[in-house]
């Protein structure tokens, strides 16, 4: 039994190890990208209307103007839930309108599943569960809080492996976020907890959030293949699914607000390069 539970370890060890170097390569090349951290929003320039010649009507600009806002509405401006660069810490904030090809999907599987969320959210479930001995048949010691924290970030990978590339590819669904990033308070939670269970569509407008909640479904099924016995039931089972859509749904509020918080504070030396708000200048 011992030496079953050991090689099981080292497997999984293993595994998350090659994971971790392959997603390595990837988030090197994309530094390139990363013009700097963390993200602002893509500031709005309204375009200012042609000066009309010497003589002419003000009712001859007026035209123009509602030509541009038909071109606004078309998409050709800036669209909404856009942000300037790519993120560090959210890497799936959507930076272009889209769609995702399988290929992008599966780099976005693989740096969403070592990005800083991942990280932090599986040391804090692993400290937690280690003071809390859950479970139990993991015990005490170091050796216990690596298996917590190996599980974590295995449930997490397994989770984006389903939901971001496998389910989206299929399903054509795009897995990033949009931020609102307009509108009050309450209104932008309620935006960030519906993304909860909508989506949009790789070719535009929205739909159920297949991937986003079938993808947690499958990896807490699959943690049942390393857990301990206690953990591999019916209700174990879906009481760490209802954590995971839980947790989502928290995290959807942070992202919906993470480009706005280095904007409203204009953090310019710890963040060279953010877009200033062109409505303070």
């Amino acid at each position: 039994m011992l030496l079953c539970r050991t090689m099981t370890l080292r497997t999984r060890v293993l595994l998350a190890a090659g994971l971790m170097l392959f997603a390595g390569r990837t988030a090197v090349a994309q530094q390139a990208e990363i013009a700097a951290l963390p993200d602002a929003p893509v500031p709005k320039v309204a375009a200012e209307p042609e000066q009309a010649p010497a003589g002419a009507g003000a009712g001859q600009n007026e035209p123009q103007a509602a030509a541009g806002q038909t071109q606004e509405k078309k998409g050709t401006g800036n669209p909404l839930g856009l942000i300037a660069r790519k993120s560090f810490f959210y890497p799936e904030l959507a930076t272009t309108p889209g769609p995702l090809s399988a290929g992008e999907k599966f780099k976005l599987f693989l740096t969403k599943s070592i990005s800083p969320p991942q990280l932090l959210s599986s040391l804090a479930t692993a400290g937690i569960t280690q003071a809390t001995n859950t479970p139990s048949g993991w015990g005490q010691g170091g050796d216990a809080f690596a298996e917590r924290f190996g599980a974590s970030m295995a449930v997490g990978a397994s989770s984006n492996f389903f939901g971001t590339f496998i389910l989206a590819s299929i399903l054509h669904e795009d897995p990033r976020y949009f931020p609102m990033q307009e509108g009050g308070f309450r209104k932008r939670v309620v935006y960030a907890l519906r993304r909860t269970v909508v989506t949009r569509r790789d070719g535009g407008g929205e739909t159920f959030d297949w991937s986003g909640t079938m993808g947690p479904l499958g990896a807490v099924a699959l943690a049942n293949s390393y857990l301990p016995d206690s953990e591999r039931t019916v209700g174990r089972t879906f009481e760490r699914y209802g954590i995971r859509i839980g947790f989502g749904a928290a995290n959807n509020v942070l992202k919906e607000f993470w480009p706005t918080i280095f904007k409203t504070l204009r953090m310019d030396k710890v963040a060279p390069g953010l877009a200033p708000d062109p409505a303070r200048n």
